[in-house]
C-alpha cells in the first residue's frame, strides 16, 4: 500500500512560485513512477506532469510546460513540482499520484495512488 502527502499549497499573487511536495509512506519509492494532477472548481481532473522512476524522463501538459518542473529525490521518498510565474487559471487543487513502473504516462486511471491534494490559490 503507498501513502501519499501532498504539502506546500497556499494562496500567492501571478506571477509568483510555488514548490508542491509529495511524501510517500513506501519502501520501494524509487520503482514507482510519480505524477502531478489537478482539478479546478467545476472542471474534471487533469494531468500536469510526471517523471518515471529510474530515468527521471519527465513529461508535462501543455499549459504548464516552460513553467512548471518536477523533480524528485528518492532518498526523501518524494516527488516535487516547482511551480514558476502562476497564473489564476492554475487555481486547483493538486494532487500527487503513484504508478508501478518505469513509464510515463498521462493516463490518470494508470495511477492507483493518490494523495488527498492541496489547494494553490493564485489572484490576480
Amino acid at each position: 500500500q503507498v501513502q501519499l502527502v501532498e504539502s506546500g499549497g497556499g494562496l500567492v499573487q501571478a506571477g509568483d512560485s510555488l514548490r508542491l511536495s509529495c511524501a510517500a509512506s513506501v519502501r520501494t519509492f524509487a520503482r514507482y513512477t510519480m505524477g502531478w494532477f489537478r482539478q479546478a472548481p467545476g472542471k474534471e481532473r487533469e494531468f500536469v506532469a510526471a517523471i518515471t522512476s529510474s530515468t527521471r524522463n519527465t513529461n508535462y501538459a501543455d499549459s504548464v510546460k516552460g513553467r512548471f518542473t518536477i523533480s524528485r529525490d528518492n532518498a526523501k521518498n518524494t516527488v516535487y513540482l516547482q511551480m514558476n510565474s502562476l497564473k489564476p487559471e492554475d487555481t486547483a487543487v493538486y494532487y500527487c499520484a503513484a504508478n508501478v513502473g518505469d513509464y510515463i504516462t498521462d493516463a490518470r486511471h494508470l495511477y492507483p495512488y493518490w494523495g488527498q491534494g492541496t489547494q494553490v490559490t493564485v489572484s490576480s
